[in-house]
C-alpha cells in the first residue's frame, strides 16, 4: 500500500502591512472626534472651551518635545526660547496693526526661521552638553527680548488687537486655532515618522554613528526635526498669548515649559505618538485638581514622574497596552503573514 501524498494548505506570500486593527479603528473614530469636539463651542459654556485650550496647547507641546527627543534624541531644556518667541511674535505683529490670529502664522515661521541659527551653535554640542547650550541660548532670547521697549522690557505688555472682539466670539476662534493646531501636529509627526526621514530619525536616535555609516544624513535630519519643532513651540507661544492676551518674559520664557514637556512624555510614553497626548492629560488633570493646593502640585508631579521611571519604564501607554505593541498610529512597518 502506498502512501498518498498530503498536500500543503495554500499560503500567500507574506506582506508589509503598515496599520493594524488598533489603527483601523482609531481611523474610523477619528473624524467623528474632531468634529465634535469643533462643534464643542455650541454645546458647552466658555469656561470649559477655555480649558480645553489650556489642554491642546500641552498637548502640542508634548508632541513637539517628543519629536525633538523620542525620535530626533534631542534632550532639550531649552524650548520655552521659541515658546517665548512665538509669544513676543503675535505681539510685535499686534504693534505693527496684524490681527493676532494672522501672528499664530508669523509665529510659527519666526521660531522656525531663528532656529536655523541656534542649530549652528547647539549641534556642535552633545550629550548634557546640548541640553545645558539649549538652556542657555532660551536665556539670551530671554534677555534679549526684555531689552526692548516697545514690547514691554520687563513687564511685558498686552495684545490689544483682539479687544473690540466679544468675548465669547473671541475663546470660541481660540479654541478652534488650538484644536486646529493639535490635529496638524499630530497629524504632520505621524506623517512625518513614516517617511523616509522618519526611518533616518529611528536609526539616528538608536546610533546616530551608525546609521551615518549607512549613508543617513545624521545632521541634515536633526536640523530638519530641530526646526519643525521649534515652529510648533512658537505656535504653542503664540497661543498662549492670544488666549491670555499678556506677554510677560518671566512667564512664557520659564524654564517650568521644559520641566512640563519633559513630565509629559517621559510618563506618556517616549517615542510613541499617543503616549505624550496621555501624559498631557493626566498633567492637566493633576494641575487642575491640585490647583488650589499651590506649590503642592509640583510635589505630586514629581512623585508621579519617579513612579513612571521606576515602574513604567514604557510610559502610560505601555500600562494601558499591557506592554503589547498597540499603535493607533503605526509609524513602522509589520510583516504579516496570511493563510
Amino acid at each position: 500500500m502506498t502512501d498518498v501524498p498530503t498536500t500543503p494548505a495554500p499560503t500567500t506570500a507574506p506582506r508589509v502591512s503598515r496599520t493594524t486593527a488598533a489603527s483601523r479603528v482609531a481611523a474610523v473614530v477619528a473624524l467623528p472626534v474632531v468634529l465634535l469636539l469643533a462643534a464643542l463651542p455650541y454645546l458647552a459654556a466658555p469656561n470649559v472651551t477655555r480649558l480645553l485650550v489650556d489642554l491642546f496647547t500641552l498637548v502640542l507641546l508634548a508632541t513637539m518635545w517628543n519629536l525633538l527627543a523620542g525620535y530626533g534624541g534631542m534632550i532639550s531644556v531649552g524650548q520655552q526660547g521659541f515658546i517665548g518667541l512665538g509669544a513676543y511674535a503675535v505681539l510685535v505683529a499686534d504693534l505693527f496693526g496684524v490681527n493676532p490670529y494672522l501672528g499664530l502664522v508669523l509665529a510659527m515661521v519666526a521660531a522656525a526661521v531663528l532656529a536655523l541659527p541656534t542649530a549652528l551653535l547647539v549641534f556642535r554640542l552633545h550629550g548634557g552638553y546640548f541640553a545645558i547650550g539649549t538652556w542657555v541660548v532660551a536665556e539670551v532670547y530671554r534677555l534679549v527680548t526684555v531689552e526692548f521697549r516697545a514690547v514691554g522690557a520687563g513687564s511685558g505688555a498686552s495684545v490689544t488687537g483682539l479687544s473690540a472682539v466679544p468675548p465669547v466670539l473671541r475663546g470660541a476662534i481660540t479654541y478652534w486655532c488650538a484644536l486646529a493646531a493639535v490635529v496638524v501636529a499630530i497629524g504632520g509627526v505621524y506623517l512625518l515618522m513614516r517617511s523616509r526621514l522618519g526611518l533616518a530619525l529611528t536609526a539616528i536616535r538608536d546610533e546616530p554613528t551608525a546609521a551615518a555609516t549607512l549613508g543617513v544624513r545624521v545632521r541634515s535630519a536633526k536640523r530638519i526635526v530641530f526646526v519643525v519643532a521649534a515652529a510648533g513651540c512658537g505656535l504653542a507661544g503664540a497661543l498662549i498669548a492670544v488666549d491670555s492676551l499678556r506677554v510677560q518674559p518671566d512667564s512664557v520664557y520659564s524654564v517650568q515649559w521644559s520641566a512640563f514637556m519633559i513630565f509629559m512624555v517621559v510618563i506618556g510614553g517616549l517615542g510613541t505618538i499617543e503616549g505624550p497626548v496621555l501624559g498631557a492629560v493626566v498633567f492637566f488633570a493633576i494641575q487642575q485638581l491640585l490647583a488650589p493646593y499651590g506649590a503642592w502640585y509640583l510635589v505630586v508631579l514629581g512623585a508621579v514622574a519617579i513612579a513612571a521611571a521606576l515602574l513604567a519604564r514604557r510610559g502610560l501607554w505601555g500600562l494601558v497596552t499591557l506592554h503589547r505593541d498597540v499603535r493607533l498610529l503605526p509609524t513602522g512597518h509589520r510583516l504579516r503573514q496570511d493563510r
